[in-house]
């Protein structure tokens, strides 16, 4: 069976760098290329970018969509354009307050969710706004079993909450691959207890609380590593007290 023509509309797509932006690209790139098509944003070197890719995408000029009336009216339109059979927002919000009327139209339309949206759903008026995005969907994603019951909380029982992990390439991240090349290149011994931390680095991914907790994991385990992992704009900040419990990679 042939995969739904899919009309991707998304805040998050490269080049702009994030999870998210890879999680909707890796779902992207695996649906057959003349089915699938996206809205997105403009981005710095999304000419570049997108001029490689098998599947057309389309880019407005913000840096940020909003669900206007316009946008509604570019997305119906591209919709038609492509014979799409549904739609997938790759943010429950607030792209996804476009959803509603798109169900009214005849389009069917499929609602991801993330981490943001764990939060969304504590929150009494963002968890409102999430139901109501979420209120005519044919299926909401969540990516962990985790952010996934939460989530639940705050769509409606009639809307199936299914999880959709992201992928991971089996050929370079495997279980048996040896990590001693990267403990050489740190200097921690092939033996020490290391804790290993891979992600961006913004504020709100935590690693400065990981870096304060150090102290007293090593008063516990003396020979442990920290090894911090990602690039980002948190870097300079995290760089000293890091350098006082492990170090930076």
């Amino acid at each position: 069976m042939d995969a739904p023509r899919t009309l991707v509309v998304t805040n998050d797509f490269p080049p702009r760098v994030g999870g998210v932006q890879q999680y909707v690209f890796n779902a992207v790139h695996h649906l057959p290329p003349d089915r699938v098509a996206v809205v997105a944003p403009n981005w710095p070197g999304w000419r570049e970018h997108d001029a490689a890719l098998p599947f057309p995408v389309y880019r407005f000029p913000p840096t940020f969509l909003w669900p206007t009336a316009e946008l509604a009216a570019k997305v119906r339109s591209l919709a038609r354009e492509h014979g799409s059979e549904v739609v997938l927002f790759g943010h429950g919000l607030p792209l996804g307050l476009l959803g509603p009327g798109l169900e009214r139209r005849g389009l069917p339309y499929v609602v991801a969710t993330h981490g943001a949206e764990y939060w969304f759903a504590l929150l009494p008026g963002l968890a409102a706004g999430l139901r109501l995005a979420s209120s005519r969907s044919s299926r909401v994603l969540a990516v962990s079993r985790f952010t996934g019951r939460v989530v639940r909380t705050a769509v409606s029982g009639r809307v199936p909450v299914s999880l959709l992990p992201p992928g991971v390439d089996a050929e370079r991240f495997r279980p048996d691959l040896s990590g001693d090349e990267v403990r050489r290149r740190h200097g921690i011994g092939l033996d020490r207890p290391l804790v290993v931390c891979v992600s961006r680095l913004v504020p709100r991914k935590g690693q400065d609380v990981l870096i304060r907790a150090m102290p007293r994991i090593l008063r516990r385990v003396p020979d442990a590593s920290l090894l911090i992992v990602g690039g980002g704009p948190d870097r300079p900040r995290l760089v000293h007290p890091a350098a006082l419990v492990g170090r930076v990679g």
